[in-house]
């Protein structure tokens, strides 16, 4: 299991019997509460019964109850830690909260979410993208809305570095895009829950096509994750004010950082050259210093 259990719990959600999926949100509600609870205190809470209680521990990788619950009080106590470092009693937004207390709060998340992430990466799946990647004759890139933005950054740097990369937002355009890949071509779809059906859609047909897949979610159960070859998981929780499109923005976007870095180091002979060329194509389209625009 992941080591931020609170995450794995969440991540863990779709692919969880709705029995199991209720105790995992009274949990994720409510996690200091499990402190004094037994199995029994537990299940009665969440409309279930302890042998519910008992496998859904189980499917989480615990031995028993004890030490699910010893695991989810740790994971509190450093939770409580890392809100000490931004002056922050609660992780989620107030309706009330001043602008200090929100700013605060926003810092939190969007660390949080970059440092869960960074933690949990797949460290040899990730080289195992890069590769891919690093070694394709065609790069297509996809998402939806947010995850959109995330494709987009991710192209715009390969680009930068002479890496045939297309992203394409509308569907269609991806589908007979995806339908021309081969099998020295890579597909990276992003989708923060793995359940956006265009997104699922794009990502089965370039794997029709022979191209090597790469997932990129918040949730390594989901549909998404199951049908590509390669799955990077971000770590991004939500929250009442920050949805998914929210929280997963910050997390691709540091995940994306990550998979161009390891590439520029494949090709630092090359990436100089390529940064230098590109850089001068635009320089005459930026104003002297000090002179203003017209009108």
């Amino acid at each position: 299991m992941n080591g931020d259990v609170l995450m794995a719990l969440e991540q863990a959600i779709p692919a969880l019997r709705p029995a199991e999926q209720r105790i995992a949100r009274f949990v994720l509600d409510a996690p200091d509460a499990l402190g004094d609870s037994t199995i029994t205190q537990l299940a009665k809470q969440c409309g279930t019964s302890p042998t519910t209680v008992a496998r859904f521990v189980a499917a989480l990788g615990f031995s028993g109850y004890p030490e699910f619950r010893f695991a989810i009080s740790a994971a509190v106590g450093l939770e409580q830690g890392r809100r000490a470092r931004f002056s922050v009693e609660e992780r989620d937004v107030d309706p009330n909260d001043s602008v200090e207390q929100v700013v605060s709060k926003i810092a939190y998340q969007e660390v949080s979410a970059i440092e869960q992430t960074a933690k949990s990466l797949d460290l040899a799946v990730l080289d195992a993208v890069v590769e891919a990647i690093d070694t394709a004759d065609r790069i297509d890139l996809f998402g939806i809305a947010s995850s959109g933005v995330a494709a987009q950054d991710l192209q715009q740097k390969l680009h930068r570095i002479g890496l045939l990369s297309h992203c394409w937002l509308d569907p269609h355009l991806a589908l007979t895009s995806a339908a021309l890949l081969t099998p020295e071509s890579v597909l990276i779809a992003f989708s923060h829950s793995g359940l956006t059906v265009e997104t699922n859609d794009v990502l089965e047909t370039a794997r029709a096509s022979g191209a090597r897949t790469v997932a990129i979610t918040n949730f390594p159960d989901s549909p998404l994750a199951e049908i590509a070859d390669l799955t990077l998981t971000t770590a991004a929780r939500e929250t009442r004010f920050r949805s998914g499109a929210m929280s997963s923005r910050i997390a691709q976007l540091a995940l994306v950082d990550i998979l161009f870095v390891r590439i520029a180091q494949r090709r630092f002979d090359r990436l100089g050259a390529n940064l230098e060329r590109t850089h001068a194509a635009i320089q005459s389209h930026r104003l002297a210093p000090g002179k203003r625009p017209r009108g």
